[in-house]
This record gives C-alpha cells, sequence and structure tokens, in this order.
C-alpha cells in the first residue's frame, strides 16, 4: 500500500488507488477539514471575496431525477388517483349483488367451502350472511350497486367494476403491501414510486408522489406502502396533511428570511456535489433534489393545499370544508394536485375493516356511514375531472386490500354483523385514463365466495396500471441484490388486461 498523504494535501489523496482513496476521505476528521488549505472555510471565505459580488458561482447542471420523462409507448393516462378503503370494504353489500346469499340468511354454511380453509377470526361453522341493503340497476350498462352508494352508482357508464380481484394475504398489512409493492414484507417500491421513477414529474415545483389520510390513523401498512424501497428515495410519497401545515417541517425557522435561505442551500449543494464527485451515491444527487424541491415547495404546496380558493358550488359539491381532515377534502386536494401536474396521488381511507364485533366495526350501523363519508366526494371527484377534461387522462382506482366473507363473523357469540377477512374475491373498480366504461368485469360464485370467471391477479392489476400510464411491466426494473426487481414480481405470470382497455 502507497504511503498515506498529509490530511493537509488535500490535491495528493487523488493519486492513490479509488478503494484507498474512500478510506482517506472518510477518515478526515472536522480538524481536517477546518486547517486544508484547499477545503478549508478561509479558502472559501477568499474564494467569495475573489468573486467580485461575493455571490455563488454559477452551479453545475444537475439532472433532476424528477423531469418529465417520455412514456416507454403511448401512453393512455397521465396521472393516477388511487382511492383506497383501508380495511378491507365488504364486497357483497356494496358491488357484489347475491341473492342466493340473501336466500340463505343465517344458515349454515356450507361444509365444502370450509374444509381447508383459514380465518382470521371466525371460529366452528359460521352462518351464512346475506346484505340487509337492496341492490338496482344503474345506467346504460346496468350495474349492479347497492343502496349505500348511490351518488357512485350515478357514474357505473364511466367505471370498470371488477369483481374478480384475488390476492393470496389475508391480513391487512402483506396485502396492503403486496397490492402497493407487490410483496407481502416491508423493503420494496410502493407502485408510486416505480411510476415516477418511471415518468418524473410534470411539476417540478411539487411532489411527484402525494399520500393523503383520513379516517382518524395510518393505514395498517403504514408508512412502507408509499415508501421508494431500493429505488432513489426521490421517488418516495410525499404525506400531506388537509388541515394544518400541509408537510412537517418544510418550512424555514423563525428569523431565517427567503435569501439566507437561498444562500445556505447553494452552499450546502457545493459540498453535496463534492461528495457526488467524489463517492458517486445516487441518494447524494436525491439530497441536492430533496433540498430545493422542499425549498420550492414552501411557496407552491400552500398554494396548491388551499382549497379554500375554490369556489363555493365546489366546496359544496364534494362535502369539503376547508381546514378539517376529512377525506372529501382529499377527494378535492386529489384534483388539485393532478390539475398541477402530480404524478401519483394515493388516499387511505381508514374505518372499512367491518368485523361486527360491535356497533363501531358492524354492517348495519357503521357501514353506512363510512358510504355516507366516501360517496359524495367520489362522485364529486369523477365528476369534476370530466367537466375539466381530466379524467380522460387520469386513472381513478377505488378498492381495498381483500375482500370479506360471505359468512357471519360472531367473534366472541357477537350479535353484531360482521364479515371476516377474505382472499378469494372482492371488488375494485377503475375509471379514466383509458378504461372501458361501463364494465362489469368477472363473476364470483352464487354465493360470492370463489372466483368463478376471469380471475384478477394483483400483479395482473399492476401491470394494468403500468401499462396505461405507457409503462412496460416487464421491462420497467431497477438491479438490486442481484436481481432485475420490478413491481410484478420476477415472473412473467402477470399479464395487462386488455379486456378492461377502451
Amino acid at each position: 500500500m502507497k504511503p498515506q498523504p498529509s490530511p493537509a494535501d488535500r490535491g495528493a489523496c487523488w493519486l492513490l488507488p479509488a478503494e484507498h482513496r474512500l478510506r482517506y476521505v472518510r477518515a478526515l476528521t472536522r480538524r481536517h477539514f477546518l486547517r486544508s488549505t484547499q477545503l478549508g472555510l478561509g479558502a472559501w471565505a477568499l474564494a467569495e471575496l475573489l468573486a467580485g459580488r461575493g455571490s455563488a458561482a454559477p452551479l453545475p447542471e444537475v439532472e433532476h431525477p424528477l423531469a418529465a420523462k417520455p412514456p416507454q409507448f403511448p401512453a393512455r393516462a397521465r396521472a393516477v388517483i388511487y382511492l383506497h378503503m383501508s380495511g378491507g370494504p365488504p364486497q357483497h353489500d356494496l358491488f357484489d349483488w347475491k341473492p342466493t346469499l340473501v336466500e340463505h340468511h343465517m344458515q349454515p354454511c356450507p361444509a365444502e367451502l370450509l374444509q381447508g380453509a383459514r380465518f382470521p377470526f371466525i371460529k366452528g361453522h359460521p352462518n351464512l350472511l346475506g346484505t340487509p341493503y337492496k341492490f338496482s340497476q344503474h345506467g346504460q350498462c346496468g350495474a349492479w350497486v347497492s343502496e349505500l352508494l348511490p351518488r357512485m352508482a350515478e357514474h357505473v357508464d364511466e367505471m370498470a367494476i371488477v369483481r374478480s380481484l384475488v390476492t393470496d394475504q389475508f391480513n391487512h398489512a402483506p396485502a396492503e403491501l403486496f397490492l402497493y409493492t407487490g410483496a407481502p414484507r416491508a423493503g420494496n417500491a410502493s407502485m408510486g414510486s416505480w411510476i415516477t421513477y418511471g415518468l418524473g414529474s410534470e411539476n417540478q415545483d411539487l411532489p411527484g408522489f402525494v399520500v393523503l389520510i383520513s379516517g382518524g390513523t395510518d393505514p395498517t401498512g403504514g408508512k412502507s406502502l408509499w415508501s421508494s424501497g431500493f429505488l432513489p428515495s426521490v421517488y418516495q410519497g410525499v404525506q400531506c396533511r388537509s388541515e394544518g401545515e400541509p408537510i412537517l417541517y418544510v418550512n424555514d425557522p423563525r428569523g431565517l428570511s427567503r435569501d439566507l435561505r437561498r444562500r445556505s442551500l447553494d452552499a450546502l449543494r457545493r459540498l453535496n456535489e463534492l461528495e457526488l464527485e467524489t463517492f458517486g451515491d445516487p441518494e447524494t444527487l436525491t439530497r441536492i433534489s430533496q433540498y430545493e424541491l422542499a425549498y420550492r415547495m414552501q411557496i407552491s404546496v400552500p398554494e396548491v393545499m388551499d382549497i379554500s380558493r375554490e369556489p363555493a358550488y365546489v366546496l359544496e359539491a364534494y362535502g369539503a370544508q376547508p381546514g378539517a381532515g376529512t377525506f372529501a377534502n382529499n377527494c378535492l386536494l386529489a384534483r388539485r394536485l393532478v390539475e398541477q401536474g402530480v404524478r401519483y396521488v394515493q388516499l387511505f381511507d381508514w374505518g372499512w375493516d367491518c368485523h361486527g364485533t360491535g356497533a363501531g366495526d358492524d354492517i348495519v350501523n357503521h357501514l353506512p356511514n363510512k358510504c355516507r363519508e366516501v360517496d359524495r366526494p367520489i362522485a364529486a371527484l369523477l365528476a369534476d375531472l370530466k367537466a375539466r377534461g381530466l379524467l380522460d387522462e387520469t386513472l381513478v382506482v377505488w378498492g381495498g386490500e381483500f375482500g370479506r366473507t360471505a359468512m357471519n363473523e360472531a367473534r366472541g357469540g357477537s350479535k353484531f354483523l360482521g364479515r371476516d377477512h377474505h382472499p378469494h374475491c372482492f371488488t375494485i373498480w377503475l375509471a379514466g385514463g383509458g378504461i372501458r366504461g361501463g364494465l362489469s368485469f368477472g363473476e364470483t360464485d352464487e354465493l360470492g365466495y370463489f372466483v368463478v370467471k376471469d380471475k384478477l391477479t394483483i400483479p395482473d392489476l399492476q401491470a394494468t396500471i403500468l401499462h396505461l400510464l405507457g409503462l412496460d411491466p416487464y421491462h420497467l426494473t431497477l438491479r438490486y441484490q442481484g436481481l432485475d426487481q420490478r413491481l410484478i414480481g420476477p415472473t412473467d405470470e402477470p399479464r395487462v388486461r386488455h379486456e378492461l382497455l377502451a
């Protein structure tokens, strides 16, 4: 090994092999930094004086990782709004009408359906649970929708209602992780991160991927649901709040002026660029971009998040109230965000885990309340997007992480009606952004227990969403741990379901 140069002699370190140079730079201490003739603060101050006006020299151009990128092939959609009903909405009470199940209400479940079956909470031999709600047909397509969703039912001709989605997870966190990251465990990149990685963002003053929460708590899968995983962290989702400060800790502390903030960021950028030149770590580029984005967001985010700027008739249509942390406010914010060029907006609304352990989580008392909270704003969102010419280019998705059982849970002998987790079939719908409206896709058996036609898997759904955005789900990859990682998983079994496309 060659002898180490003096710590003060920065230039000599570049004569060393790369691995020794890395060890040298990591070993630098604050004292070395301050004493260095080339990197010391005194030398920087002198450089500022010699620059004439004392301002920063023009910084070299650094490619912005969120810059808009062309799709891999012609896209049908440019943005996504995903409405997630966290907890798993009961399909039998909302979209999957089963008159035979109603006829056999509270009769013992057929034994063949229980053989080898596992449930999180059902014990013994359960009874079937028919819905207490009336269904009717709507729109020119004649789709069956529950009386609990009267306003949403007015838009069925824009929707593709999928009643045949399946998953292999029956607990909340793994099922949500599988849906959004392609794996039932934390650590993978989320769908919104993959999409912004592939396409960037159309507005450099706003995050490319925004998350909005309602229902009083985060989804069970937590912040891993909008994590960038192994992708550069610039692609992770940014959680915004519809009440209070939109983004925590993005504002300058008291006494720091806008000009001083700009100068401090310029100095910080120089340091980061030196580190990028030395180590080539892409996370350094992310750090530069995130500091700059935070600076721009201090003005742009409060403006776009201020729904009081909307006319009174728009607020009334959504049922939105400025300053409240509601699902209605979040739906209106979703429209404002995609209108400003945000690529992917994710709404999580907690409270759909209808087990029937009491009045607070059953399908008779609790479910109607949840439906009233979301029915009006979702209908308003679809109508608003359509009126503004945005629905054709914005893909809207509604659903949960799994379905609910056709049987009554009756946990601990509860007399309240509720349904356990069910992975074998559940309902979602998609609208806008290249979707074939007025479509009812897939069927379940007469009890709504198994899929009998056109099964759709979670990777199929992911592949179809990527395809609508002009991204090839099979070739949107990142090399990590020796594998070309993909949202849809390692095999080519997932299919783009062209039957859903217009």
